[in-house]
């Protein structure tokens, strides 16, 4: 099967052809950087790793580009409320961004430009459209005439006439409801309310509209038709509609081959929100003393294209799954002797894996294959009828596809326990095997004597310190 996605333009899946052969262009919008990220900004950031990861397993060479969005109208009412810099703000948060990344496991991107770094790439994309018909002024200000391109709408599927009729007069906010498709700023002329936030330019003192910064700074990073856009369903109008738009006038390309658009998260089925106490940043839940990983497990394991819930009961299934894996990978590593090579349901398993995640990450399906492959090398386990040969390509498996998710690598533990008491366990199991159940209950006893308990589980034994 081929690899697939959902382009959110053409509303259907389509084979992923990229343009340049074993290459892909991939943008993401990233964060406006006033405030810690909260934990449904970075459900659209996990979706992204999950892209990004997969397509480097599947043997290309990604550019990814996450653009830092440094001024816009939130930064500047939040400098206006602080007293702060716009600079001391946004640097103490990008600073947070990274550190929540590095957190969850989220991999890097190539590069993450941020739009004051860009001011004049965004004049020189404005002055273009300039020439070509697709702007004009007002009070000082730059705005995009929406009727200048005809097929405005086509990416949020509106109704082009609709748009049209309802196109009258301009809006100056960075961020707008569907109900007010007009033409939007491109450059805003200076007010005092802005402060020390303003570019003396050759379009006059002012500063650029949010929407002009993503189209400037992935046409530099990724040139004038890439692969694919990115980000969450609430960018696909205004802000992505409003970059194909300016995009395609100032350069006469295509722009973006494949637009891939997440939902929205809610907590306890409810949309987060201060006022309902739902409300977390990662750090907030991290302070808990929740585990990063669970926390990634619930934001990917949820088809990007579906409303994620997150929940703590979804934490706890989390958790118990992450122990899964773990106590599967413990044993594993102790496994020891000849036995099958497990080299079939190795293979099994990442075709299976495979195969779902080429049909638009379809990471549910992905998931399964995993967890029908432990319980099938468990038995086997078990049954004594796998060793150290086998081990090691279970584990080499473990470590390929946890290079896509970042869920199935070696967390190590603080409390291992020593070669002595792995012995009695195996000891154990052997004898439990061999349904010598008098000798498997007087090594349990003898463990507990030591500080050990043993719990049974559907993946064997488990010894934990009491």
């Amino acid at each position: 099967m081929a690899l697939c996605f959902y382009d959110t333009l053409s509303r259907k899946k389509e084979v992923f052809q990229p343009l340049e052969s074993g290459k892909v262009g991939l943008y993401t919008c990233g964060p406006t950087i006033y405030n810690y990220a909260h934990i449904g900004n970075f459900r659209a950031y996990m979706f992204e790793d999950l892209l990004s990861r997969y397509l480097t397993y599947r043997g290309y060479q990604v550019r990814h580009i996450m653009n830092l969005t440094d001024v816009e109208d939130k930064l500047i009412r939040t400098c206006r409320e602080t007293g702060e810099s716009l600079q001391t703000l946004t640097t103490r948060y990008a600073n947070a961004f990274f550190e929540d990344l590095d957190t969850l496991g989220i991999l890097r991107a190539e590069a993450y430009p941020a739009a004051t770094d860009h001011i004049d790439e965004m004049v020189t994309m404005i002055k273009t459209l300039r020439e070509k018909g697709h702007t004009y002024e007002a009070d000082g200000s730059i705005y995009f005439r929406l009727s200048s391109y005809e097929d405005y709408g086509k990416l949020s599927h509106m109704d082009l006439e609709e748009l049209r009729d309802g196109a009258s007069g301009r809006v100056d906010n960075d961020e707008y409801e569907a109900d007010s498709a007009r033409d939007f700023v491109l450059w805003k002329a200076y007010v005092e309310e802005d402060g020390d936030v303003f570019w003396e330019t050759e379009l006059g003192k002012g500063r650029p509209g949010w929407h002009i910064e993503c189209s400037a700074m992935s046409v530099k990073y990724l040139g004038e038709h890439f692969d694919i856009h990115c980000g969450g369903v609430d960018n696909i109008f205004p802000h992505h509609e409003n970059e194909i738009a300016q995009s395609c006038c100032a350069t006469g390309a295509q722009f973006v081959n494949y637009w891939l658009h997440c939902a929205h998260l809610v907590v306890d089925g409810k949309k987060m929100s201060k006022s309902l106490g739902n409300f977390y940043t990662l750090r907030d839940l991290v302070d808990q003393g929740i585990d990063p990983v669970a926390i990634r497990w619930v934001l990917i394991s949820t088809h990007y294209r579906q409303p994620n819930n997150f929940a703590f009961d979804a934490v706890d299934a989390a958790k118990q799954a992450l122990q899964r894996i773990r106590d599967f990978r413990r044993r594993l590593t102790e496994c020891q002797g000849a036995g099958d090579d497990l080299q079939a349901l190795c293979a099994s398993c990442e075709e299976e894996f495979v195969k779902a995640l080429d049909d638009d990450l379809n990471i549910s399906g992905a998931l399964g294959a995993v967890f029908e492959f432990v319980r099938a090398v468990n038995k086997a386990l078990d049954e004594g009828t796998t060793g150290a040969e086998g081990a090691k390509n279970a584990l080499a498996l473990l470590d390929r596809l946890d290079s896509v998710t970042g869920l199935f690598g070696d967390a190590g533990t603080t409390d291992e326990a020593p070669e002595e008491i792995i012995a009695l366990v195996n000891q154990r199991q052997q004898a439990r095997r061999d349904k010598d159940f008098a000798l498997a209950d007087d090594i349990r006893d003898r463990l507990a004597a030591e500080g050990w308990v043993i719990e049974d589980t559907p993946d064997g034994a488990r010894v934990k310190r009491i």
